[in-house]
């Protein structure tokens, strides 16, 4: 799985992501100056946007892409803190569900 955070991103990048977007949003995307991009198999997919949305007050929305490998991506779009915090408690919470190690 892979991380990164775009903090700011240029109006540019908002267009490329918005554009792939899989759906129109059931939630008004707004007030966000950072956005987490996470890329993995569906499954850890479905997981971290349910963990990132219950424990930081940040949106998720999937975003299209041509994987040959049929990984997907999400992202989280948010203030930075929570952004960050969601990328941290996706990146525990999954080590903990894969591992049964806390750490």
């Amino acid at each position: 799985m892979e991380y990164r955070i775009i903090k700011s991103p240029s109006r540019g990048t908002l267009d490329i992501l918005f554009r792939r977007k899989g759906s129109p949003s059931s939630v008004t995307i707004e007030d966000y100056d950072a956005v987490g991009l996470v890329q993995g198999r569906l499954i850890d997919m479905v997981f971290a946007a349910d963990i990132a949305e219950k424990g930081a007050g940040v949106v998720v929305e999937d975003i299209k892409g041509h994987c040959p490998q049929n990984l997907i991506m999400i992202a989280i779009f948010g203030d930075t803190a929570s952004v960050e915090a969601a990328i941290k408690e996706i990146q525990y919470k999954l080590k903990e569900a894969k591992t049964g190690e806390i750490g």
